[in-house]
């Protein structure tokens, strides 16, 4: 597979534009390959998949935060983040499948910053300590872009310890580069070695758009189904690219089809650089509800939710200038399950934005 690092040597894009793209790449890192690049449509200028991984001046908008869920917050040990009881996250690799322009990471993209460990013997070390920890996610970046025996390494470890029961795969591989998967029957054995009957592994992939569920892209999640793997899907709701109740309901079908479980529907966080993607918390939700209204029970399992600093907050419904929330997860454990009615201005896109915020978060910091 081909590889282009440099946006200078895309010649599908005029010259002219890559000179002014390439002032956000240097600043950010870039990264595509042959296949990706097959799926986009170069004669509409408003392809969602161009838009998902060929940069936009917006980029440089220094509106928002690097770090807009606090992961600073989360670290125990160098490259082990643990925000919840039961889950710790093991940012194993340094570089993404696909350098998603929306990224809520995106501050990795930056040459001058690094959380990921290429040694995680701390956070196994961690791990291994901690009793409560029965589920861990390998993150970064991209977790299957590692070499195959880094990951049967990685898993043999996990495997050892007897309180971690889930192991999940954080990846976009599944949608950027199929083939590395169901090519590699080497990673397949190691994955059904590892996936038992009582404690499977789990792959969280990320597509976005319907159309990255291409043959290839079957291909992969059928390899995965066979070596004992649950394939479950997680993307946010993403102006320009999915904001469309049709393209969002296409995606449920199609994942459902499959086997694969919609997972979550992410509000875009306000990382800086991705303006151009955030809709606004009511045009969010209409959206989905109008999607999910078309597609079976099975696609309507997906959960529309903010990773908030505070912890994963799930919309339940906007109503009338109302918002109805819920913690799904909470950093404060007291707080799991807190039910809360807010306004909800149609200009808000976050929870920050919503009235009555401040007072919560400032009680979960008292108890």
């Amino acid at each position: 597979m081909r590889y282009i690092t440099d946006i200078r040597n895309l010649e599908r894009i005029p010259e002219e534009k890559r000179k002014i793209l390439s002032t956000i790449t240097d600043e950010f890192v870039f990264r595509v390959n042959d296949y990706y690049l097959s799926l986009i449509d170069w004669d509409d200028p408003n392809d969602p998949i161009y838009k998902l991984i060929i940069p936009q001046e917006a980029e440089l908008d220094e509106y928002g935060s690097w770090d807009a869920s606090d992961e600073h917050l989360n670290y125990t040990v160098a490259g082990c983040q643990h925000k919840y009881g039961t889950t710790a996250l093991l940012l194993v690799s340094e570089v993404c499948g696909a350098y998603c322009r929306f990224c809520f990471r995106k501050r990795l993209f930056r040459n001058d910053i690094s959380e990921t460990s290429l040694d995680i013997s701390k956070g196994l070390d961690y791990i291994r300590s901690n009793e409560n920890i029965n589920n861990v996610l390998l993150t970064g970046g991209d977790s299957l872009i590692l070499s195959t025996r880094k990951i049967e390494q990685i898993l043999q470890s996990l495997r050892q310890i007897p309180h971690v029961k889930i192991i999940r795969f954080g990846t976009k591989l599944p949608a950027f580069h199929p083939k590395r998967i169901y090519e590699d029957e080497e990673l397949l054995k190691i994955l059904e070695r590892y996936s038992t009957l009582e404690n499977r592994l789990y792959v969280m992939a990320h597509y976005n758009h319907p159309r990255e569920l291409t043959v290839e892209a079957y291909r992969a999640i059928e390899a995965l189904q066979k070596a004992k793997v649950t394939v479950v899907n997680q993307t946010p709701v993403l102006k320009g690219i999915n904001d469309n109740p049709a393209v969002l309901t296409e995606l449920l079908d199609k994942l459902s089809w499959a086997g694969v479980t919609p997972y979550y529907f992410f509000q875009n966080r306000p990382v800086k650089g991705n303006s151009s993607f955030v809709l606004t918390l009511k045009e969010a939700y209409e959206i989905i509800e109008n999607a999910k209204a078309k597609t079976s029970g099975l696609g309507k399992r997906v959960r529309y939710v903010m990773s908030h600093s505070s912890g994963k907050i799930e919309i339940l419904a906007i109503n009338n200038g109302k918002i109805y929330l819920k913690y799904h997860q909470a950093r404060n454990p007291k707080f799991y399950g807190h039910f809360m009615v807010l306004d909800c201005p149609d200009e808000a896109a976050w929870f920050d934005d919503l009235p009555g915020s401040q007072e919560i978060l400032e009680k979960q910091e008292m108890n």
